[in-house]
């Protein structure tokens, strides 16, 4: 049997998230794909949070200048986003909603302050009936390398 390299996609807004996604692709050899909406946030971190608080609140999918491709081969799909208002950014939204991953194995990954996942896993099964939610990890943006590590050997 073939195993499939697992797909890591994620949206980062300044950076954190980005670095979390690059060590897990390292780790277990899989492929990224960064979510980019056509709209990029402000650069000004109060004035994102006014943005993304707008589109949470109304349910809206910005659209995706990149990673809405489609995924055939990847079984294992990590799906990654800082803990924005309790949940994931709008663009990890946009892409659970354009993409088909039905019969997929989900493992949602957040970066946060302290707020865990949030409702992240409960928003997750809402929009992805047809997946297999896994646990994921929630790690604050100074986690250490060995702990991801030590966790991705336990849990895959």
């Amino acid at each position: 049997m073939i195993l499939l390299s697992p797909l890591v996609v994620y949206y980062s807004y300044s950076g954190i998230t980005r670095r979390l996604a690059e060590d897990i692709a390292l780790i277990t050899d899989g492929d990224l794909r960064e979510l980019k909406p056509q709209k990029p946030y402000s650069f000004s971190y109060n004035t994102a949070v006014k943005e993304a608080r707008e589109e949470i609140e109304k349910g809206y999918c910005p659209p995706l200048i990149q990673g809405a491709e489609t995924i055939e081969n990847a079984e294992v799909v990590f799906v990654g986003s800082p803990n924005w208002l309790k949940t994931f950014a709008p663009p990890v939204l946009s892409f659970l909603r354009t993409v088909d991953l039905s019969g997929k194995k989900i493992i949602p990954f957040c970066t946060h302050g302290g707020g865990g996942f949030g409702r992240m896993i409960e928003d997750y099964k809402k929009e992805c009936k047809n997946s297999i939610i896994k646990d994921g990890i929630a790690l604050k943006g100074d986690y250490s390398f060995d702990e991801l590590k030590t966790w991705l050997d336990s849990n895959l």
